[in-house]
């Protein structure tokens, strides 16, 4: 069973910096699509940030110039440096390893990390 374990949520004032990490159990990465998404209370999950195989990414506007999402395929993990957090940045982010096309195709989620953001 492969298993997504996200580290480095946590408390932090507006203007402030977190960087999130998600690492596999099995080492996967490197032949998947990476995501991040976050959910806020009372809200649909949204994305936030994804990179490619072979490392183009993409953002949510609302993160777009704050956040960046990295990769480490040697490591099996992903990333994510978030600065300049505003309080609407507070949610559960979760990470996500998906592969799509290619057999045998595949679908991960992390188990979510709180960030908190306080004004």
């Amino acid at each position: 069973q492969v298993q997504l374990v996200e580290s480095g949520g946590g408390l932090v004032q507006a203007g402030g910096s977190l960087r999130l990490a998600c690492t596999a159990s099995v080492r996967i990465f490197s032949t998947a699509t990476l995501k991040w998404y976050r959910q806020a209370p009372g809200k649909e999950r949204e994305h936030v940030a994804g990179i490619s195989i072979d490392g183009r990414t993409a953002y949510s506007p609302s993160v777009e110039g704050r956040f960046t999402i990295s990769r480490d395929n040697a490591k099996n993990a992903m990333y994510l440096q978030m600065n300049n957090l505003k309080p609407e940045d507070t949610a559960v982010y979760y990470c996500n390893a998906a592969r799509r096309g290619i057999t045998p195709t595949f679908e991960f989620w992390g188990q979510g990390a709180q960030v908190t953001v306080s004004s």
